[in-house]
């Protein structure tokens, strides 16, 4: 009787924060505003500049534009609430916020992981079928593409929360991180997670998991393209091309793996938790300044 009460009593969570050190919040509050009101300003910039040039209206900046839109999104799923919270001694957050936050938040991920693979097939379709490249890239197909980009994610983001905010909440309703995220919420339950984490890893690996071999699959043609090209100015041209969205694909990848890792090595969890605020908030604003260069 005991844990049904708790568990009708789960009305809100509290948040653990980054550290209980005040010195340390004071260090890393300045840092992490600058780069939210940054990762704001360049990727609103960016979509208000594609809207205004007419020259900028191609497929390449359509999806660019549909990226910033989802990098504001992912960001501000965090960092305005824990901004808030940072100086507070307790940092609440309703049961329906914590879904809401947690369903963003995942929904953007996934978004962004099907938005790098239409703009790998953008890369591919410009490189290897040139003269074809405007009646391929129609307009009518990227809108088709970025409609699908954003229904994946929004399924996504939908079974992945239906099936945690399903399980029962009881005990501590202490969330050892400065977000809703899956981990500790995983930590909270009091019923069986067997379920929710099976789903949860099928999901991850048909969208983060096939978008990244889709994009592996599409540099892979775009390599065996090149190579077939005897003159070195003909080969450096496609890769111009691509350069962005490769170091996007890197960036986007490459930190999350670290981030894992970093996680997994044995670091304290205040460590543990800055390394992943980084790497959340640092690459949605690094884009703008890596397609504008």
């Amino acid at each position: 009787m005991v844990v049904g009460r708790n568990i009708s009593m789960m009305t809100n969570f509290i948040f653990q924060g980054f550290s209980e050190n005040p010195e340390l919040q004071v260090v890393l509050y300045v840092p992490f505003l600058g780069i939210y009101l940054m990762t704001l300003t360049w990727n609103l910039g960016l979509i208000i500049l594609i809207r205004m040039k007419s020259h900028l209206h191609t497929p390449m900046y359509f999806f660019l534009g549909n990226l910033s839109f989802v990098d504001i999104s992912y960001i501000s799923s965090i960092a305005p609430k824990m901004l808030y919270d940072f100086f507070k001694e307790q940092k609440t957050v309703s049961f329906v916020g914590c879904a809401a936050q947690f369903f963003v938040f995942l929904g953007m991920g996934s978004k962004e992981c099907c938005l790098l693979v239409a703009m790998a097939y953008d890369c591919y379709t410009v490189i290897s079928d040139p003269l074809l490249y405007t009646a391929l890239m129609s307009p009518s197909f990227c809108l088709r593409m970025a409609i699908t980009a954003y229904t994946g994610g929004f399924l996504s983001g939908l079974v992945q929360t239906s099936s945690i905010f399903r399980l029962y909440f009881c005990g501590p309703r202490v969330i050892n991180y400065y977000f809703c995220d899956l981990p500790p919420l995983l930590n909270l339950s009091c019923s069986s997670t067997f379920l929710s984490q099976v789903m949860n890893f099928l999901v991850m690996c048909a969208v983060d998991g096939t978008s990244a071999l889709i994009v592996l699959v599409s540099y892979g043609y775009i390599i065996s393209f090149v190579t077939k090209i005897h003159s070195p100015q003909g080969q450096t041209k496609p890769f111009n091309t691509c350069a962005s969205h490769l170091t996007t694909v890197i960036l986007f990848y490459g930190s999350g793996l670290f981030s894992y890792l970093h996680s997994s090595a044995g670091y304290s969890q205040d460590q543990d938790k800055v390394v992943s605020m980084f790497y959340r908030a640092v690459i949605p604003m690094l884009n703008p300044i890596i397609y504008s260069l």
